[in-house]
């Protein structure tokens, strides 16, 4: 070998030696970032916001008052159904008895009236049968003192049906179209008194005040969210993967996270994203293939999750 030569294979393999040197070891580290997964609350209809108990940054506990908006409407529509109600509640327990006293002893009297009037026409074609047969009363007379008698037998007969009627209540079928009424009643109390509720808004679990979209005196749509809440533990890391290392990861899987400034943490992959993330313009080819990734989002582990902040950037590996 001559002397340039053995120069060249020495300065050759002190290159790939340093090379070597630098190149960093383990596995390169995924990016990524700390993403929230905010509850946004919201009234259940419009109206202007009256008072707003929290404000950005407040730490809330569960059932703490959030906001109110004005439930003026709502409110009249709970008293208009309470009504309604009450009126239903009245017509039924009036089916249920029969009528009043009053009514009854008028029925009564009429019908003492009718009796009286029955046993007169009674008598009077009695005796009248008698004259007949002697000769001083004509069949004409006769067949009108029977038809007389029959017509006040007839009316007693009513007027005691009438009584018996009047002492019952109304029909079955008419009770229980009436209970369904009072039912129905029941139900528009409680949706409107529900609406009256959806006015006024606590927090549903242990959070922050992540954001207030609105301001007291600002009309609310209906809807429209009022405060965002970022819940205690809920903040989860969010990484790109390349498909080259994509078969290295699944549900369930331990990886390792660090930030700047903050200690390392770990957290369990709970979600891999089907579909490519941040793809170029799609070509299919061994060169453009190695430029797609796939999102996957992990649950921070041990209560880990409070020091991350939303939008936060991350460095993440799959744990050993």
């Amino acid at each position: 070998m001559t002397h340039d030569k053995f120069i060249q294979s020495i300065a050759g393999l002190l290159l790939l030696g340093l090379l070597s040197a630098c190149k960093p070891e383990g596995p390169v580290p995924f990016s990524g970032y700390a993403e929230a997964d905010l509850i946004y609350i919201a009234p259940s209809g419009g109206g202007v916001l009256q008072d707003l108990h929290v404000q950005r940054g407040d730490h809330v506990t569960q059932g703490t008052a959030l906001f109110q908006v004005d439930a003026s409407a709502e409110t009249y529509n709970r008293q208009a159904a309470m009504a309604q109600q009450n009126r239903a509640n009245a017509q039924l327990a009036d089916l249920s008895k029969g009528r009043r006293r009053e009514e009854i002893a008028a029925i009564q009297a009429q019908l003492v009236q009718a009796r009286a009037a029955r046993d007169t026409s009674t008598a009077q074609l009695k005796r009248q049968r008698e004259l007949i047969r002697q000769g001083f009363v004509s069949a004409a007379q006769m067949d009108e003192l029977q038809a007389t008698q029959t017509r006040d037998a007839a009316r007693v007969k009513e007027l005691e049906a009438q009584l018996a009627l009047a002492r019952e209540a109304s029909r079955p079928d008419t009770i229980q179209a009436a209970k369904a009424e009072v039912q129905a009643a029941r139900a528009q109390v409680s949706q409107s008194a529900w609406a009256e509720t959806q006015k006024a808004r606590s927090a549903p679990v242990n959070a922050i005040v992540f954001d207030v979209l609105y301001r007291q005196g600002e009309w609310v749509a209906p809807g429209a969210p009022v405060v965002a809440l970022l819940p205690d533990h809920g903040v989860k890391v969010r990484f790109f993967v390349p498909q080259a290392d994509l078969a290295k990861a699944s549900v369930g899987k331990v990886v390792q996270y660090q930030c700047d400034g903050c200690s390392p943490g770990q957290a369990r992959i709970s979600y891999i994203s089907p579909q490519a993330e941040f793809t170029p313009p799609v070509i299919y080819s061994n060169e453009s293939k190695d430029k797609l990734v796939f999102m996957i989002e992990a649950t921070p582990q041990g209560g880990q999750a409070s020091p991350l902040k939303p939008g936060q950037p991350l460095t993440v590996r799959f744990a050993s």
